[in-house]
């Protein structure tokens, strides 16, 4: 048995988790923390929350691990800048005192990080570092329920890597192949986000939720197609790529791309975040949604072909692009896909400890065959009844609380059909991304303005932003082309012909707001505009509470669905505590708010008009 702290940090999303072997313990991002959204800083109290849950001190650890090696990462990028010089000098300059002063100091800063934690014995502790993209591998098979499987991971860049495919067996990960910097998929998509007006490494969703919005059969969108293929991007058969490196300048510059090319190449300027969307936009997200999926698909069927296996196992940036996910699953490649829930960096702080358990220690491998180990991917803090109170008192609170689950999820339902927006808090926080149920925003699926509610007047952003539904898993296969479980959120399916609306043929050539008010299914807040939804399923056994709401949805209207997105606001973390929840409650138009057992309306709640207390600036996302 072998107990082992991962962590990442340094770059962003910077987390922590604990292992006791087989067994994850706790892994929680530093963001919910200290609510800077994808922070960078040593994980602190990521790793301190993790020490509590497991209750370990630092001297009982067999090992800390961290997700990359920085010495490989300062190789690939001096062989960068030789290989472009003299380009690329000024950037070589800002960043040099960078990795020289910190980089390079890596194991002293950690060691130092550490230290902030609690006091250890230096000479007892083994500090260890996997390679970033076997941390990924390992976040990703290790937890499937799969005794073997393919393996593929796809981000921006790890150390020179930038996606690879490998095979697990039992206890043992082998890479079989590698595409390097600066050819990458994540990198490609990252430019598109960029060049649309959003930020880079955060606002890659938003480019995914823009894309259906094109128009697929417009000969814009075809020459898109073409133009992207032609000049930036060589896809090769078995899903490498090559990047034209004329057109960008992540290698060796302080931008993603050299603007005035790509405005030149697609007739278009670079978008800043304060220009309207047009529909051009739309069919260029779209352009680039369709190649990331091409690619995706093509190296499906390398990793198929390299490994003969019939599950598949992804994770990485990309892996948490749910419709080329969806696409995949669709093609019948494998018979079974697993996509670790946190699949970008946070996630490869649980890989690190994975990787080092089975490939360092040699341990033995339980595998789970019925869901894997991720428990849900519930992983972070539970807060008591004692930590409610103590917010109740602090802020004045006025809540009631509701002795049995069935009476809180029958009160709860009756304001959701009362087009009430609900913030659901509930046991353990979710790790990665995605909100399942426990720190959730809910609301009724079948109004028809509760997509631009919730995204207006709660979540205070881009209007054009899509809500994903939770569903029964008896319900999902009645409702969705789905074939699978889909318990975190991670695969896009499209809703069945029956349930459809029909769609105006001009539709595309109606303002981008006018469309999103046409009704494309009964359950139009979680239906996009290709009638395509990111489903999750659940189930009684994943999150017995939520199951029940759901099944009383399903008493009163017919099918157990709502809208669930992340309990937070443009701009900041999931909420993690009570305090949190209840100040985001006060800070939006959310009507109700539920916390474990104890139900809170905004119009019993002190000073809930005074908008100097509550109504506060958003950052942007």
């Amino acid at each position: 048995m072998s107990k082992i702290l991962g962590i990442s940090a340094f770059y962003h999303d910077s987390a922590a988790a604990i292992i006791d072997n087989h067994d994850i313990i706790a892994a929680a991002q530093e963001e919910r923390f200290t609510r800077v959204k994808h922070t960078s800083e040593f994980p602190i109290q990521s790793i301190q929350y993790c020490l509590e849950a497991s209750g370990y001190t630092i001297d009982e650890l067999d090992a800390v691990v961290f997700y990359d090696k920085p010495f490989l990462k300062f190789e690939r990028l001096l062989e960068t800048y030789y290989a472009y010089a003299p380009r690329g000098l000024v950037s070589f300059l800002k960043s040099m005192p960078i990795w020289l002063n910190e980089k390079l100091f890596l194991k002293k800063q950690i060691l130092d990080g550490l230290k902030d934690v609690q006091s250890y014995d230096k000479k007892k502790l083994k500090l260890l570092f996997s390679e970033h993209h076997l941390s990924h591998a390992a976040s990703a098979f290790y937890p499937s329920s799969f005794e073997e499987s393919a393996i593929l991971t796809i981000d921006g860049v790890g150390e020179w890597a930038t996606a690879s495919i490998g095979k697990g067996v039992g206890n043992k990960i082998s890479i079989l192949k590698e595409m390097h910097f600066p050819h990458s998929v994540g990198l490609l998509y990252s430019a598109f986000t960029y060049y649309l007006g959003f930020k880079v490494n955060s606002g890659e969703y938003k480019l995914m939720g823009l894309a259906p919005y094109g128009d697929p059969n417009s000969l814009q969108t075809k020459n898109y197609i073409k133009t992207i293929k032609t000049n930036l991007v060589d896809i090769k058969s078995d899903g490498s790529i090559w990047l034209n490196q004329k057109y960008f300048n992540y290698a060796v510059g302080l931008r993603m791309i050299h603007s005035n090319k790509w405005n030149e190449l697609f007739g278009l300027q670079e978008r800043t975040e304060e220009d309207e969307l047009t529909q051009s936009h739309c069919n260029l997200a779209l352009a680039i949604q369709l190649v990331t999926e091409e690619i995706v698909l093509l190296l499906g069927r390398e990793a198929k072909r390299l490994t003969s296996s019939d599950n598949l196992v992804m994770a990485g940036g990309v892996a948490l692009n749910c419709v080329a996910n969806g696409k995949l699953q669709a093609s019948g490649l494998f018979k079974s896909i697993f996509v670790q829930p946190a699949s970008g960096d946070a996630g490869a702080s649980l890989g690190a400890a994975l990787a080092v358990n089975y490939g360092y220690f040699n341990n033995n491998r339980k595998v789970d065959s019925s869901s894997g180990s991720m428990k849900g991917a519930y992983l972070g803090p539970y807060y008591s009844e004692k930590e409610i109170l103590q917010m109740n008192a602090a802020y004045k609170a006025v809540s009631i609380k509701i002795e049995s689950d069935e009476g809180l999820t029958a009160i709860c339902t009756q304001h959701l059909l009362e087009n009430k927006v609900v913030g659901w808090f509930q046991g353990r926080m979710e790790f990665g991304p995605r909100a399942l149920g426990n720190r959730s925003i809910l609301a009724i699926a079948n109004d028809a303005d509760m997509q631009q509610k919730i995204n207006l007047k709660i979540k205070y952003r881009e209007s054009f932003r899509p809500f994903a539904p939770s569903v029964l898993k008896e319900d999902a296969k009645l409702l969705f082309e789905l074939d699978s479980d889909s318990p975190y959120m991670l695969m896009v399916s499209s809703l069945k012909e029956v349930h459809r609306f029909s769609i105006p043929k001009e539709s595309f050539s109606i303002p981008l707001k006018e469309r999103m008010s046409i009704p494309r299914s009964k359950w139009s807040a979680v239906t996009h505009m290709d009638y395509s939804a990111r489903v999750q399923t659940v189930t009684e056994l994943e999150n017995p509470l939520f199951y029940k709401l759901l099944k009383q949805v399903k008493m009163e209207t017919g099918f157990g669905i709502l809208v669930n997105t992340s309990f937070n606001v443009r701009g900041e973390p999931l909420v993690c505590s009570p305090v949190d929840a209840y100040s985001c409650f006060m800070n939006t138009e959310m009507d109700v708010l539920v916390i474990n057992n104890y139900m809170y309306f905004k119009e019993n709640q002190p000073d809930w008009q005074n908008n100097k207390k509550w109504k506060k600036q958003f950052k942007k996302d």
